[in-house]
């Protein structure tokens, strides 16, 4: 969920650019949230671009791109798109999954859709929405309903898996000692972890020695999907 302030910072963008087509200085947005100086527009900014909100476009000056709007401000003017997995800031599985579409049956690839960020660290709040789609080989899937997340983390890079990567996820509720998966854990906070068993309870193993193994009892944890492929992309 987010604060009201960020709340407040996220429309004044985006009624900003809607009049203008330009979004608004530092000073502006200290000005309309009333605050005291800049380094707080800063940390609003910041904790909106985390969420998914917005992206600050590089190289050039004061570039925002409004990304997505909070549910509540959005839901009466659009229906909500896509697969919403359960990895999200405290409003869980209440849309049905989708399945991803085919691009063209003659490129044998498949597009899905991309629903926000999963933590390979210390766990963050995913995102709802639908952000855009990517294309990906239809082997890489298999059958069932997929997803992909934007990893933010370095927690399972001695998996191979590493910040800015994009993860493919099929959709599933179990999963077997040993698997990678998106874990969602008190029933808002998500989490890419291995998954294992410690007698009753449920081990969230990193893949990297600095962060220690996590242990919940078993209804803290929900299985959200297994990862089954990543992309990269070298900038």
């Amino acid at each position: 969920m987010l604060t009201r302030k960020q709340q407040e910072l996220l429309l004044f963008i985006h009624e900003r650019m809607k009049e203008s087509g330009v979004p608004p200085s530092f000073d502006e947005m200290k000005d309309a949230l009333d605050l005291a100086s800049k380094s707080g527009i800063h940390r609003l900014i910041t904790a909106l671009e985390e969420r998914g909100f917005i992206r600050r476009l590089p190289n050039r000056a004061r570039a925002l791109e409004v990304i997505k709007l909070p549910e509540a401000y959005t839901s009466s003017l659009q229906p909500r798109r896509g697969f919403s997995p359960s990895v999200i800031e405290g409003s869980l599985g209440k849309s049905p999954a989708v399945a991803p579409k085919a691009v063209e049956e003659a490129s044998n690839s498949v597009s899905v859709p991309v629903m926000g960020r999963i933590a390979a660290g210390v766990p963050i709040s995913a995102i709802q929405n639908n952000t855009h789609d990517i294309t990906v080989p239809a082997e890489m899937l298999g059958s069932g309903e997929h997803y992909a997340l934007e990893v933010k983390g370095d927690s399972m890079i001695e998996a191979g898996i590493l910040d800015g990567d994009t993860v493919i996820i099929r959709n599933a509720s179990n999963a077997n000692p040993g698997d990678i998966i998106v874990a969602l854990v008190d029933d808002e906070e998500a989490t890419l972890k291995r998954f294992r068993r410690r007698g009753a309870s449920i081990a969230l193993e990193a893949a990297n020695p600095a962060y220690e193994t996590r242990i919940f009892g078993p209804d803290r944890v929900k299985i959200q999907g297994k990862l089954v492929g990543l992309i990269r992309r070298y900038h």
